[in-house]
């Protein structure tokens, strides 16, 4: 039986990497819009990440129904697992977006790099190379020096981030959060 011919991609990795850019700062500067006191002043951001959840399955949905992608059997323990911490992530960010300004939010999400660093390191005793702990170090302090104009934090708008943080952190950490199989399927 011979292989299967691959094919080739819908979209190139760079058109992806540019929809990604450009969805995500989208994303975050219409939440900022919606949730400022200037703007719609939008107060529910549970309500926002449920509005985000659904237009997800959504487009999860058509997707599978057109046939660019197709389902996979995960593990009920695994999906609640992984539920809970992406529905406390992007809560918490939407929370962190709506109490804290634009430039802590980005800081915040930064912040993500050397807690998942330092995550793997305390729960797989991974090691990283002086090359790498010298680029995030340069990373970190450019998006702190870009940002540093535009910080406004209290003290509920904070620790939303730091659980935002925590959990997004844990979803990208390997055989830790969900099996292997499951793993090449949602990450």
């Amino acid at each position: 039986m011979e292989p299967a011919e691959k094919k080739p991609p819908v979209v190139s990795d760079l058109g992806a990497w540019g929809m990604n850019v450009v969805s995500s700062v989208g994303l975050i500067m219409a939440n900022k819009q919606l949730m400022s006191s200037a703007g719609y002043a939008f107060s529910f951001a549970t309500t926002l990440t449920g509005f985000h959840f659904t237009v997800t399955a959504l487009v999860g949905w058509i997707s599978k129904a057109t046939g660019y992608s197709t389902s996979k059997h995960v593990p009920l323990w695994e999906l609640v697992w992984f539920s809970l911490v992406a529905n406390a992530s992007i809560t918490g960010m939407n929370l962190s977006l709506m109490l804290n300004s634009v430039g802590f939010y980005q800081i915040s999400k930064l912040s993500m790099i050397p807690v998942v660093c330092l995550m793997e390191w305390v729960l797989n005793s991974k090691h990283y190379t002086t090359k790498v702990i010298s680029a995030v170090v340069v990373v970190a302090a450019g998006v702190g020096i870009c940002t540093v104009t535009d910080v406004e934090v209290n003290a509920k708008g904070f620790i939303c981030a730091c659980v935002a943080v925590f959990c997004t952190s844990l979803q990208q950490i390997d055989n830790w959060l969900l099996s292997e199989e499951v793993q090449h399927w949602v990450i």
